[in-house]
């Protein structure tokens, strides 16, 4: 993958836990020091979810070679197309349960919104990415756009992550269709 297609996935990847730290904030009114320690869970699990994914990938690679940049298409399709229905969604009860108070509550925001890296990581393993790379680039992102998007929910409230999740969401489905165009080399 190319340095851009890294940096645009860590953003994707990053844009739910994103709008969910907007949440936090809103609802908490964090503190710097709270943030960055929110930042650091959620970007540790969000670098550590693509790598369980890849794993998986890894080991059904050799069965599915043949269709496999399908599959990262339609994985990341998938992804894309759930994070824009997402930002298009009202907030309604679910919102309550991903800002609730404490470090359980904490973690399971962080798990919550990183399952998608899980299913992002299988599709990368069956295009040969370097996901230590990518997954170090997705937790780094992560962290900074989760602390920073603490701060802004303190700030605006929670309007502004509906946005983030819609662009992630475009950015993957994007990605999945350039894997799925140099594979099948319809630009050649």
């Amino acid at each position: 993958m190319t340095p851009f297609a890294i940096a645009a996935l860590s953003l994707s990847m990053s844009a739910d836990a994103f709008a969910a730290a907007v949440g936090r904030g809103a609802a908490h009114q964090p503190r710097l020091k709270t943030a960055v320690r929110n930042g650091l869970v959620f970007g540790v699990i969000e670098a550590i979810t693509p790598i369980l994914g890849w794993s998986l990938g890894v080991l059904a690679a050799g069965m599915v070679q043949a269709i496999d940049h399908w599959i990262a298409f339609g994985l990341l399709g998938a992804v894309g197309g759930k994070l824009l229905w997402e930002a298009f969604q009202e907030s309604g009860p679910e919102t309550a349960k991903s800002t609730r108070r404490g470090l359980i509550g904490l973690i399971a925001t962080a798990v919550g919104t990183s399952i998608d890296a899980a299913a992002v990581g299988v599709g990368l393993a069956f295009i040969g990415a370097n996901i230590w790379i990518i997954a170090a680039s997705i937790g780094f992102t992560t962290f900074v756009l989760t602390t920073v998007g603490m701060l802004i929910g303190r700030a605006v409230g929670v309007r502004f992550g509906k946005v983030a999740e819609g662009i992630g969401g475009v950015l993957l489905i994007g990605i999945g269709l350039t894997i799925l165009i140099e594979h099948m080399g319809w630009l050649a």
